[in-house]
């Protein structure tokens, strides 16, 4: 799912386990929540992708979240 920012990212994120996220506040936010297979982020936008079967609700919740709090 794409998520379209209101800001621009400082540098381009390709984020694919949960391991990978450690030390960036705005990609563990978002995999924290479970369900989550990878996270892209380029320009003024992220793309998200889950795992089989995850919910969507916690996932745009939590990237909602992690925008307003870390970008």
């Amino acid at each position: 799912m794409k998520f379209t920012l209101s800001v621009t990212l400082p540098s381009t994120m390709n984020v694919r386990s949960v391991h990978a996220a450690a030390g960036d506040k705005f990609a563990e936010a978002i995999f924290g929540v479970g369900g989550v297979a990878s996270l892209f982020g380029v320009n003024d936008f992220v793309t998200v992708t889950r795992e089989p079967d995850a919910d969507w609700g916690p996932i745009v919740a939590a990237v909602e979240a992690a925008a307003e709090a870390y970008l």
